[in-house]
């Protein structure tokens, strides 16, 4: 098995490099409007932003930031096929303006601007980060009324293009039944609360890039990747900052586009990509150590009715297992300097 996965520099506002109705899978972290620390990114995009936060418009600059963002939104909708699934991860901010301190909701903006595009709105995740420290406070401290609740969790929105992904072709079935991960992970992936990924730095150890990043973990990108999409298919990132959508979509056995107007995080992501091999024999060593004691477990407390995985010799929960497949990066090819490489895998074991 072959992937390809390309960087492309450049602004996500405008996708035309991309066909209409090509991609599976949108996974991305956008800019946080109302934090702080993309405020000169979106004075950019837009220079009235600047001017309404100098005047001290915080809910007027809120709306611009998201009408920026919203165009982004709009371009995903027309590249993603139908069924396809974005994933958004996004934290609400709080700020105080003009001795106003106040919540701003990203999650529910972005929601109301992707239905007003045409997307489905599917159940939410609760990512609730275990990094935070539990004596964190806003406001008075012990003093009621003025301490304000302490926001330790971010979300994961899901969204769909019309209904669901229909699969009739014979080689997709095929790649859906090879694609299908354990019965014990699918009852922790899909809940709606994740509480087991802890959050990474944000700070960049690169002086020529930026301070901070907003990036996610790389379990997290992962773990959507493999719920919603399957061997073969094509990764969106649109904000693909330090390049954990791309990695995850290589160790996952996906094509992945990731978009970044930064040239300066290129280093970065290349640093990551090097290491894809290693990351992926971890991983999925670890996924089959997993499951082999949770088998074991399901024995001690007899329960032994089991199917049988022959591709990979041991047994399994439920029949729609019996097919799983996994790859592991065998070495990883770059095509085009920094901004194009292609994955070649070995079946494991």
């Amino acid at each position: 098995m072959e992937t390809i996965h390309e960087i492309i520099l450049g602004d996500s506002r405008e996708l035309s490099f991309i066909k209409d109705n090509t991609i599976d899978l949108v996974v991305t972290s956008p800019p946080y409007p109302m934090i702080e620390m993309w405020d000169s990114l979106f004075s950019l995009l837009n220079p009235k932003v600047e001017k309404l936060l100098k005047s001290k418009k915080g809910e007027d600059a809120f709306k611009l930031m998201h009408e920026e963002l919203s165009n982004i939104w709009k371009e995903l909708y027309r590249v993603l096929k139908k069924g396809g699934i974005v994933c958004i991860n996004i934290g609400d901010a709080t700020r105080k303006i003009d001795d106003k301190f106040q919540l701003y909701p990203n999650h529910a903006e972005i929601i109301r601007q992707m239905t007003r595009i045409g997307f489905h709105v599917l159940p939410l995740i609760i990512w609730r980060k275990p990094t935070n420290s539990p004596n964190k406070f806003m406001g008075s401290g012990m003093l009621p009324p003025n301490a304000y609740v302490t926001l330790e969790h971010e979300y994961i929105l899901i969204f769909r293009k019309d209904g669901m992904r229909k699969i009739e072709d014979e080689d997709e079935k095929n790649r859906r039944y090879k694609s299908a991960f354990f019965w014990e992970e699918r009852n922790k992936w899909f809940s709606d609360v994740w509480t087991d990924i802890t959050g990474v730095s944000q700070f960049l150890n690169n002086s020529e890039t930026r301070e901070r990043s907003a990036a996610f973990p790389l379990e997290l990108a992962y773990r959507l990747i493999n719920m919603f999409s399957i061997y073969g298919d094509t990764i969106l990132d649109p904000f693909l900052g330090t390049g954990t959508t791309i990695l995850s979509a290589m160790i996952a056995g996906r094509n992945s586009i990731g978009i970044e107007i930064d040239q300066s995080l290129i280093k970065t992501i290349n640093t990551k990509i090097v290491q894809a091999p290693e990351i992926s024999h971890s991983i999925i060593t670890q996924r089959i150590a997993n499951h082999e004691e949770f088998i074991k477990q399901q024995v001690k407390q007899g329960k032994n009715k089991h199917y049988y995985c022959s591709s990979l010799n041991f047994p399994v929960k439920t029949k729609q297992e019996t097919d799983i497949v996994f790859y592991t990066i065998k070495e990883v090819i770059e095509e085009v300097h920094n901004k194009k490489w292609k994955c070649v895998y070995n079946k494991y074991p």
